[in-house]
């Protein structure tokens, strides 16, 4: 048989075996009773010998019982014995679990994520999958509020870190995108960051909320505070207006996307001030070319924007009075030969 064929027959023979062992191991499920300790029920494959296998079972039991004493620093050592010893067998990723779950009752949340996080990259298959991402959830919003990491055998409580809980909340869109915590650590991060002052980041996350979630509960509370955040950035009608056309549009959307929602008043609150602000700054750049140059091309531009930025306003009828001044003044203009070419500036 030619070396190539065979080496392929090897390969099958590898993987149909790794199919068998991991069909195995699927059908295996880990139960603890208080009468019987750990069992291994629906299947005999546990990754390990039958004396390391004894031996796994033993540490577990002796986890579980100091667990249930309340000697949970005892219990967390001795998990972590069982995942050094045993990392590929079946006993791993529920002694990280257990211990994960003790560091978060001892207020050791830092470690308790990680633990969680070890499940997930190391043992996605995990039965366990979507309750770690909700224990991650947790832990990351009890950071987001104040929360604070017990250090030092969960002895002394550390400093309030928001900026862990950001990064918790970030971790677990990244773990389970498409898991119904996703869409709420997302709404999480982003007040986090807009508690921290960091409005641009904020308005990425509901960015990607509703991009990535938009037929989500919680999508007309993110286009309502994107529409109020990037408002909260406009700095006034003598800067740039890239923030207010943002607000603005996000109201809009708002409004046409969720008519019925409670909140509509509110968005059009916040819309009305948006196009205050966006037609009065047409109208300090018209009054700019208007009395300031004399460029009556640039202020009628600018004069007629600012109506239709606000039609229905006290800014839009100050704009369409100095409309009648331009005109007033460029027919003078051009009565008066020795000044006509003054006033033929470009805009």
């Amino acid at each position: 048989m030619p070396f190539v064929v065979l080496r392929h027959l090897c390969f099958a023979l590898i993987a149909i075996a790794a199919s068998v062992l991991l069909t195995a191991r699927a059908r295996a499920d880990l139960v603890w009773t208080p009468e019987g300790g750990w069992q291994l029920e629906g299947g005999a494959f546990s990754g390990l010998a039958e004396t390391e296998g004894h031996n796994a079972i033993d540490l577990m039991n002796k986890s579980r019982a100091a667990e249930e004493k309340g000697s949970y620093g005892t219990a967390i050592s001795n998990y972590g014995k069982v995942v050094k010893k045993y990392p590929n067998s079946i006993w791993a990723p529920e002694a990280l679990y257990r211990s994960a779950h003790l560091l978060f009752l001892r207020k050791q949340y830092y470690k308790a994520f990680d633990d969680y996080q070890v499940i997930i990259s190391k043992y996605p298959s995990t039965k366990r999958f979507d309750e770690i991402i909700g224990e991650q959830y947790h832990i990351a919003t009890i950071l987001l509020n104040g929360g604070r990491n017990h250090f030092f055998f969960a002895l002394i409580p550390g400093f309030t870190n928001r900026e862990i809980g950001i990064q918790d909340c970030e971790q677990v869109v990244l773990n389970a995108p498409y898991n119904t915590y996703a869409p709420l650590a997302l709404m999480e991060a982003a007040s986090g960051q807009r508690m921290a002052g960091n409005l641009e980041e904020a308005i990425d996350a509901l960015d990607r909320f509703i991009n990535n979630y938009p037929q989500n509960i919680l999508a007309p509370d993110a286009y309502l505070k994107l529409a109020q955040m990037n408002g909260a950035l406009v700095d006034g009608p003598y800067y740039d207006q890239a923030s207010t056309k943002e607000a603005i549009t996000y109201y809009q959307d708002f409004m046409i996307l969720f008519p019925g929602d409670h909140n509509v008043g509110t968005a059009e609150n916040g819309l009305a001030d948006m196009k205050k602000v966006l037609a009065e700054s047409k109208m300090k750049m018209a009054d700019f070319y208007f009395y300031k140059r004399s460029n009556f091309v640039a202020a009628r531009v600018f004069y007629n924007e600012a109506i239709t930025s606000y039609p229905d306003s006290d800014v839009a009828n100050l704009a369409k009075k100095r409309l009648t001044e331009v005109e007033a003044a460029a027919e003078k203009a051009k009565k008066s030969p020795s000044s006509g070419k003054k006033f033929l500036g470009v805009f």
